[in-house]
């Protein structure tokens, strides 16, 4: 299967980033308005966060990468949490751990989380991910990072883009992909 290989620039975010903090509760009214939850999201942890990732998508500098330290999603099992999170323009997430029920539900949205040491990566890198490679390329630093790598069937959803995508083109799950 071809390496999926994303680019894009980093938005630092700190530990233990949950769901509550990903959709803060006053907007929990907004669930059935997608669009207009994305416009809010982390916007307690990190105000201006939805427009600094349209801005960047507007001066062409590539989807934002969100990169969390440990505990990333932890709380809920919400899974408007990863989809307003890519409907803001995320394109991928790099953290030092995630939990287990966020990153599949991030994976079945089509947003790729990857597990790495993320002290090396700053604010505003510029970053190049190989996604099934599991290399990052930091095109700022001239480092390279070695992160979690996706195994095949999951590689094969997030090139659909997302599990009803790719259920919807295979017409089921192919495991030789």
């Amino acid at each position: 299967m071809p390496d999926l290989v994303l680019k894009g620039k980093a938005i630092k975010l700190g530990d233990n980033i949950s769901t509550d903090d990903i959709i803060p509760g006053r907007f929990a009214h907004l669930r059935s308005n997608l669009s207009e939850l994305a416009k809010h999201v982390l916007e307690d942890a990190m105000p201006g966060f939805a427009s600094r990732v349209r801005t960047l998508s507007a001066v062409g500098a590539g989807k934002a990468i969100l990169v969390a330290g440990k505990n990333l999603g932890l709380g809920s099992s919400r899974e408007h949490a990863p989809v307003v999170i890519k409907m803001s323009g995320v394109g991928a997430i790099l953290a030092k751990s995630a939990a287990r029920i966020f990153f599949r539900n991030a994976v079945n949205q089509g947003v790729p989380v990857l597990l790495c040491d993320t002290d090396k990566i700053s604010d505003g890198d510029e970053l190049e991910i190989d996604v099934t490679g599991g290399k990052i390329a930091n095109l700022t630093s001239g480092i390279t990072l070695s992160c979690s790598k996706m195994p095949p069937i999951m590689s094969a959803i997030l090139k659909e883009g997302g599990l009803i995508p790719y259920i919807q083109k295979h017409k089921g799950f192919n495991l030789e992909n």
